[in-house]
């Protein structure tokens, strides 16, 4: 009697740990407004997760991804997405960061990556009645370029000086900028040419100022794309590659959209982004996480017409920006789902 009372007290004990090895864990999250791939990325994982039993992740939209960096290196929310340059610029404490000094740093050595992707890349697009067909053609036009202040502004004039061999704002053509909430009426209001702004493939944006005529999408110069020192941009921190190819943009034939390319492929600085966690999460919970996103990604690129053209299922090197002067590393439990799953980590990013 007393064996089995004692078998029967150990089979209790292990049912017991059983089930809390395998409890819901509950996770905060943040993320960008709706629209765009960080918003569906998060907002998907969210379901995976409590579809799965993992976690029950409450998501807070529309945060700013400046706050929700330095949130989740303070242990305030459990996953955040972020465009990777704000992890460069809290660690070295620059930018919107510069009054943090040393302590971005410290904030920075908190924050492990779990899954990369992009937002897009920077497009330059123009009504086909402008008749820019080029980057030179930007020459004394007057071009959409950005909001007032930030990011997106900064590399979208970069964009276009190195894309059209030298032009700068002010110089050789005119900028416009406008807040984000204005950007959908200056795509068909006339006020600008054309447009150096971040598109998906297809993007909602340049389908807007379709609405005022058809639309030419303008590849970055295949020669410039090659150069040395084209490369040395693309491998700057926040940078990234993007390549896609005429028939995988996402527009239909007869939708009024036309690529300009020498050889039917887009090619445009990228816009990195990253879903990030806390060093300190429990190994095991980020695995098992990190496992069921990546088995859920086909599901994933099914969500949005642009799914399948953001990386959500690259973790390659040169294509998400890891390395180099950006000191990102991934969480060791994403890092196990990744590899498990039969995918490569580089080195420099464990």
């Amino acid at each position: 009697m007393a064996g089995l009372m004692k078998r029967a007290l150990l089979a209790g004990a292990m049912a017991l740990a059983a089930g809390g090895a395998h409890a819901q864990a509950n996770l905060s999250a943040e993320t960008s407004s709706a629209g765009n791939s960080p918003h569906l990325m998060m907002l998907h994982l969210a379901d995976v997760l409590s579809r799965d039993g993992l976690a029950d992740m409450q998501v807070q939209e529309g945060q700013t991804a400046t706050n929700s960096i330095v949130n989740v290196g303070e242990g305030k929310s459990d996953i955040v997405t972020a465009p990777t340059i704000l992890y460069f610029l809290l660690e070295n404490g620059r930018g919107p960061f510069s009054a943090l000094g040393e302590d971005g740093k410290a904030l920075a050595g908190n924050i492990r990556a779990i899954a990369p992707f992009n937002a897009g890349a920077y497009g330059l697009f123009a009504p086909v009645a402008s008749g820019i067909k080029s980057y030179s053609d930007i020459e004394g036009r007057t071009i959409w370029n950005g909001p007032p202040r930030g990011a997106a502004l900064t590399v979208g004039r970069q964009t276009l000086m190195l894309g059209s061999g030298g032009l700068k704002e002010g110089e050789g053509y005119t900028g416009v900028q406008t807040n984000w909430g204005q950007l959908m009426t200056s795509l068909v209001d006339g006020s600008a040419e054309a447009f150096m702004v971040p598109i998906t493939m297809p993007s909602d944006r340049v389908i807007a100022a379709l609405s005022a005529g058809d639309v030419n999408i303008v590849s970055f110069p295949k020669d410039i794309w090659e150069s040395e020192g084209m490369q040395r941009f693309l491998s700057a921190p926040g940078n990234a590659p993007v390549e896609v190819r005429e028939e995988d943009m996402g527009y239909g034939p007869d939708q009024g959209v036309t690529l300009i390319s020498e050889d039917g492929v887009f090619r445009s600085p990228g816009v990195p982004f990253a879903a990030m966690v806390h060093a300190d999460m429990d190994e095991a919970l980020v695995k098992e996480i990190t496992a069921a996103y990546i088995a859920s990604i086909p599901e994933l690129e099914k969500r949005a017409p642009y799914a399948g053209n953001v990386n959500f299922d690259v973790v390659e090197q040169r294509a998400t920006g890891f390395c180099g002067q950006l000191s990102l590393k991934y969480h060791p439990g994403a890092i196990a789902a990744w590899e498990e799953a039969g995918y490569d980590i580089p080195d420099c990013a464990e």
